[in-house]
């Protein structure tokens, strides 16, 4: 088994919901950080993340969070207080997408350690 840590990015340059990163054959996928940054400076934006598994069936990772004009944030925290991420496993040729309320506004960034 060989593991390697790769990161995926996107402008979501429209309100579509929009793949950001597909899990590839013989491989599994351990998300460690889903990164959003809104750039309007003037206006708030709420994301949507989903995880598509290979029967189609999508599940709510986030719904419609908002992000804060002109700030970054980190979508996997495992709480408030400590400030840490929580992990989320993906299996061989699952799915994340990601969808922004306005098109322009969000730039996502995913960091993901594959073990094939």
């Amino acid at each position: 088994m060989a593991n390697a840590f790769v990161n995926y990015k996107a402008v979501l340059t429209t309100s579509e919901l929009t793949t950001l990163y597909t899990v590839g054959s013989e491989t599994t996928a351990i998300v460690k950080s889903l990164r959003v940054s809104n750039t309007d400076e003037e206006n708030d934006c709420k994301i949507s993340i989903y995880l598509v598994d290979t029967s189609s069936v999508s599940y709510n990772l986030e719904t419609n969070r908002k992000v804060q004009k002109g700030e970054s944030e980190e979508l996997l925290k495992s709480s408030q207080q400590t400030g840490g991420t929580a992990p989320v496993v993906f299996k061989e040729s699952e799915v994340l997408k990601v969808q922004a309320e306005n098109g322009g506004d969000l730039h996502v960034i995913l960091s993901v350690m594959e073990i094939t």
